[in-house]
């Protein structure tokens, strides 16, 4: 899944479920079932994602939402082997976007 989210340091809970589409209620679920997503908040409980956060997210999503795993099957995925799936997961997305970029030139020629 390619997310479009604008380079900045902090993005608010609302940003982040349009960018996944999904509601705000399925970021703080998983907020509190996974440890990987640790918003910033400040004295208002307002939370703050950071861009580790939202790659996080967007593991945990891809897990959850495009392969099919349970929420449990997704934590024990991330804590045996999240050091190589997460390393294959950039590769992936990546070229996603290597791919994308190919086809927007292959649409101008």
């Amino acid at each position: 899944m390619q997310i479009d989210l604008p380079e900045k340091r902090y993005y608010n809970i609302g940003e982040v479920a349009k960018a996944f589409n999904v509601k705000p209620s399925l970021i703080r679920f998983w907020e509190k079932e996974f440890d990987e997503i640790q918003p910033k908040k400040n004295a208002r409980g307002t939370r703050r994602f950071t861009q580790e956060d939202v790659k996080n997210f967007q593991f945990i999503y891809h897990l959850v939402k495009e392969r099919g795993f349970t929420l449990e099957g997704a934590k024990t995925h991330l804590k045996e082997q999240k050091k190589k799936t997460l390393n294959n997961f950039e590769i992936i997305r990546k070229l996603e976007a290597v791919k994308a970029e190919l086809l927007k030139i292959k649409e101008q020629l």
